[in-house]
């Protein structure tokens, strides 16, 4: 496990903790999990047993304190208004500080990082789709487990988006299920390629479904990655 601490707080993601090989070697996964909402950097480290051995596992603490918006002791990726709205102002903070934290993990890694999944669970599924679809040249593919589509997410760069894993409990009462339906229909029609699961829980990750989402990245790094168009 490790930590590192940047110089910036409140601005830069200030902690994180990592499993698995360290250093990566060349062509490694390399998968940044974002945690929900009131929790922390500890939290999706708990998937380390569902993830293959090669797999790097980092899971980095959000930016904004969570108390002050009544999320608990925890931290947060944005202020959440309601339905599929969020602050847009958050939001962007913690895309920016997830820019430079990106740029940072060769270092923070010690090794070469070229296969970034980013995912996350709640709003740090939210947090990951609105990332990629923003800045789709950083990540190879996108885990988003429970959350939904932000609002006001530009999907003009969806054909160019990396694959995306959504999976999201029929039974969600935090993150309706019905949100996942009409973000999942938003993207398919923007020409997003997506796989889906799912399961008969509530507001939660089964096995089932982390085992989906690693056979599709397994799939997408088996596969050379297309030329960008423009």
């Amino acid at each position: 496990m490790s930590m590192d601490t940047p110089e910036t707080p409140g601005s830069t993601i200030e902690e994180f903790e990592t499993s698995g090989p360290r250093p990566p070697s060349a062509g490694d996964t390399i998968a940044v999990l974002l945690h929900g909402r009131g929790s922390d950097k500890n939290d999706l480290q708990g998937l380390r047993r569902l993830v293959p051995d090669t797999w790097t596992l980092v899971t980095p603490r959000a930016v904004h304190a969570g108390a002050p918006w009544g999320y608990g002791p925890g931290w947060a990726w944005y202020r959440y208004l309601e339905d599929d709205r969020v602050d847009p102002a958050t939001l962007d903070a913690s895309l920016s500080a997830l820019d430079h934290f990106l740029d940072a993990l060769p270092r923070h890694l010690g090794g070469p990082v070229d296969r970034i999944v980013l995912g996350g669970f709640s709003q740090g599924g939210t947090t990951s789709l609105a990332y990629a679809l923003s800045r789709p040249e950083r990540v190879r593919a996108v885990l988003n487990f429970s959350g939904f589509l932000a609002g006001g997410v530009s999907l003009d760069n969806v054909a160019e988006a990396p694959p995306i894993f959504w999976g999201h409990g029929l039974h969600d009462p935090a993150i309706p299920h019905a949100l996942a339906v009409r973000g999942r229909a938003a993207l398919a029609d923007a020409g997003a390629t997506l796989t889906t699961a799912d399961p008969a829980i509530g507001h939660g990750i089964v096995p089932e479904e982390v085992e989906a989402a690693v056979a599709m990245v397994e799939d997408v790094n088996g596969r050379a990655r297309p030329p960008r168009t423009r």
